[in-house]
């Protein structure tokens, strides 16, 4: 430990809600499977009519992949290094950044010259690295996190914080940044407390995610244990959560990542242990979350198999689509936004080109979308149609180990 953590300040609870038991691979994690190209879904269904607004001007030349990895017995060596065509999508090279244990989830700072990554190990941690416009990466230090297995973080908009989740313990820190995009020592710890009805996952609390929300002005924690999601407002000059809202889903559905319609209005929230995405409604000026009635993320008659885990959710530029990754069923979801953002209807599944796709990301046109397939030991790259949304492989998966995370530049 380091001199700062010493002086951290206690951590704080927040009221018991609703759950716990940490979900990593399906049996074999650590081996490359052969891809599956199983769970075709339903024929895809006409997207709403109207043409999307047009991407932005792709950066000339190769772009940089960050990839999230589980090292040790995981497979994985480092934090991973690609380069890909913004044309094509088509990856290439290969590079590890050794020193950062677990580096599992990934986050830029909001200049974009840092790097941060979760250690995600009993004693948790968070690294900043910083990454020059040739891919150099040089690691700035790291703080511990005040709890275990943290497995999300994001930077605050206001460019002063990092935010973390620490899954095992159920908790929420607060980090600021240096001037030079390095962490200083954590200023908050707020803890989750409470349990859901699945023993083996949801014995206790389970923060998943963290984020702010589009303005800045709260930040929401998605507990997968206690089937809540947490409304907290930043205090940037003391560096402390203060607690405003919570809004509980069904129980046991065991909420996994969340993210907002451009026009903050609604938010999606994937469901790990429901199988499930629900349209939440969102106040800007409360932070206020007002969860739906949870809707499948694989067609009605689907072949039955391993159990399904959605795991990632996103949202076109545009607002137009919403896509989830599905681990078991191992593909990506479309879905119609529809109502201005109320409502959901899903278009299709795609194959996601390999097995356990845990994480998937557009690149910056929006043009490019990416998928990290844990167990296949592969990263995907699909083209975005700019009308329908429609995803289509760009080609032959690229072969890395441990592949969790994925973050264009």
């Amino acid at each position: 430990m380091d001199d700062g953590e010493a002086a951290e300040p206690a951590e704080r609870q927040v009221p018991a809600v609703l759950g716990r038991r940490r979900l990593l691979a399906a049996a074999g994690a650590g081996t490359v499977a052969a891809l599956i190209t199983a769970g075709t879904g339903q024929a895809a269904i006409p997207a709403p009519a109207g043409r999307r607004a047009a991407a932005p001007a792709a950066p000339g030349g190769p772009r940089l992949l960050h990839i999230g990895t589980y090292t040790g017995d995981g497979g994985g060596t480092g934090l991973g290094l690609a380069r890909y065509d913004p044309d094509s999508g088509l990856l290439t090279g290969a590079a590890a950044l050794t020193g950062v244990a677990n580096p599992s989830f990934l986050a830029v700072s909001a200049s974009g010259g840092t790097l941060y990554a979760v250690d995600e190990q009993p004693a948790g941690a968070v690294t900043a690295v910083s990454v020059d416009a040739d891919g150099n990466r040089r690691v700035l230090g790291s703080q511990p996190t005040g709890g275990s297995g943290p497995c999300h973080l994001s930077a605050h908009p206001g460019g002063g914080y990092l935010l973390t989740a620490n899954y095992d313990s159920g908790s929420v820190a607060v980090h600021p940044l240096a001037a030079d995009g390095g962490l200083l020592p954590r200023t908050d710890l707020v803890q989750h407390t409470g349990a859901g009805p699945d023993p083996d996952r949801q014995d206790g609390p389970h923060a998943h995610m963290v984020l702010s929300d589009p303005d800045g002005g709260y930040v929401l924690a998605v507990d997968l244990g206690t089937d809540t999601v947490y409304t907290y407002r930043l205090d940037e000059a003391a560096g402390r959560l203060a607690a405003v809202s919570q809004a509980r889903v069904r129980p046991g559905s065991g909420p996994r990542h969340l993210a907002f319609h451009p026009s903050a209005r609604f938010a999606y929230l994937a469901n790990e242990l429901g199988d499930s995405v629900v349209v939440c409604g969102y106040d800007p000026a409360t932070g206020t979350v007002s969860p739906g009635q949870p809707q499948p993320t694989v067609p009605p008659g689907s072949p039955a198999g391993d159990r399904n885990y959605p795991a990632e959710v996103v949202v076109s530029a545009d607002g137009a689509f919403v896509y989830v990754s599905n681990r078991g069923h191992d593909s990506v979801a479309r879905f119609a936004v529809e109502e201005d953002g109320a409502a959901l209807r899903l278009l299709e599944t795609v194959p996601a080109g390999g097995a356990y796709p845990r994480h998937i990301a557009f690149d910056p046109t929006g043009t490019l979308l990416f998928a990290a397939n844990q167990n296949s030991g592969t990263v995907t790259v699909f083209h975005v149609d700019q009308d329908s949304g429609a995803l289509t492989p760009t080609g032959t998966a690229f072969a890395t180990p441990m592949p969790v995370c994925v973050l264009p530049g």
